[in-house]
């Protein structure tokens, strides 16, 4: 099957993702768009599974001032080098994950690091240790996508491991 330039292009711009993966995808899908972006997603995924083990000790800290000075969070996000920690890209997903913190106010960064017997003594379900998990929780801007895979798609357009380090939520009177 014949892929436009055109149609490259638009999922490029779209996805984020490198050209000849855009026209694989496209190829592969037949020229389904659709169908091309859930090959894409699927082979980020893929990339940064076996980009997680690298480490992070380069990054920026990201604050988000909500409700008029009410609300606020900061985050510290990773990645692997200076360059990519100055990226347009990172430094979007580093406000977008800030703006989550001050908004859906997790208690925890993700599922893993929730000990047992935290879990006895409160007697929280699965269900809810997973709503108070940064990691899990569905993105505020498209419910259909958690913050992880935010940060998946973000490993697989800047080609480099990414992690949310900590992050801390202040409001007023609280």
């Amino acid at each position: 099957m014949e892929v436009t330039t055109e149609a490259v292009k638009a999922l490029r711009e779209e996805t984020g993702a490198g050209i000849m993966d855009c026209k694989r995808a496209l190829i592969e899908a037949q020229g389904d768009v659709e169908r091309a972006k859930a090959i894409l997603r699927e082979k980020g995924f893929q990339t940064a599974a076996k980009k997680a083990e690298r480490a992070t000790e380069q990054g920026i800290v990201e604050a988000y001032i909500h409700g008029g000075g009410r609300i606020g969070a900061l985050i510290e996000l990773n990645c692997e080098t200076d360059f990519v920690a100055r990226n347009e890209t990172f430094r979007q997903l580093a406000r977008e994950i800030a703006m989550q913190v001050a908004a859906m106010n997790p208690r925890f960064l993700s599922r893993d690091e929730v000990p047992g017997e935290l879990i006895e003594r409160e007697g929280l379900t699965e269900q809810e240790v997973l709503e108070q998990s940064l990691l899990s929780q569905p993105y505020i801007r498209d419910q259909s996508r958690t913050i992880r895979d935010l940060i998946t798609e973000t490993v697989a357009k800047t080609g480099e491991n990414i992690r949310v380090r900590r992050f801390a939520r202040f409001e007023v009177g609280r």
